[in-house]
């Protein structure tokens, strides 16, 4: 059985407090993206990812498609790793891009962003828009990851990760934290903990997943009706991205 296959046999994903609409759309928030806050489309001006990238000048910022007022640093990240200068990034430039500066990230995690931020006229590619509003959701995910990491230690556990996630509306029921977290078990019996890149991993799943169902329970009745085709069509760009 499949991890996420296991997820949908712990949970009816039915938030259970503290109500379900305010578990979808906590404190008046709206989510419409797998990013903890809404995306409004515009980059703000600093940069929110990790520590920005190293190294100094000679970047001309000469893309194109990039929000008014895109921080140089994520235009410098596009352009370190843009090397034949096409305009546009793979999954292997994206994880370069994204280890840069922080920590490395494992590719199956780029492909779930990658996923999630795909340019629609070319679904393998992200161009500048994409990388930005991809680079604007980290950096909110990472905020929420240092508020909820309590002792400081780099990494969260399992309680830190429910009360991260119950923060951005995602009531999620232990049954599936508990399959959640296992994935990250080494069998050495050392309690588990999750670095970023773990978080980001059941964050967005999580969230994806979780817009997926708001989008059929218009009116907050924790049951919806799905379809074969429309389960499969919700269900599988996580599975071949994540499992």
């Amino acid at each position: 059985m499949s991890f996420l296959s296991k997820i949908f046999r712990s949970s009816s994903f039915s938030p259970s407090a503290p109500s379900l609409r305010e578990s979808y759309d906590q404190r008046g928030q709206t989510y419409r993206t797998s990013c903890p806050s809404n995306y409004s489309g515009q980059q703000q001006q600093q940069s929110y990812y990790g520590q920005g990238t190293s190294g100094g000048g000679g970047y001309s910022y000469g893309y194109s498609g990039f929000p008014p007022g895109t921080s140089p640093d994520i235009i410098r990240s596009f352009e370190m790793v843009d090397r034949d200068r096409s305009g546009f990034i793979d999954e292997n430039e994206l994880q370069q891009a994204l280890s840069s500066g922080y920590q490395r990230f494992q590719i199956r995690t780029v492909r779930l962003l990658m996923f999630l931020f795909r340019n629609p006229h070319d679904p393998q590619r992200i161009g500048p828009k994409e990388f930005a509003a991809l680079w604007t959701c980290l950096g909110q995910w990472r905020g929420i990851y240092e508020r909820y990491d309590k002792d400081k230690s780099g990494k969260i556990d399992l309680f830190e990760l429910r009360d991260a996630l119950y923060s951005i509306g995602l009531a999620t029921p232990s049954s599936v934290l508990q399959v959640l977290i296992s994935k990250y078990d080494d069998g050495s019996g050392r309690k588990i903990e999750l670095d970023f890149d773990s978080f980001v991993e059941c964050g967005v799943i999580l969230k994806g997943l979780t817009e997926k169902f708001k989008e059929k329970d218009e009116r907050y009745t924790g049951t919806v009706s799905f379809n074969y085709d429309e389960f499969m069509s919700m269900a599988i760009p996580f599975l071949v991205s994540y499992d």
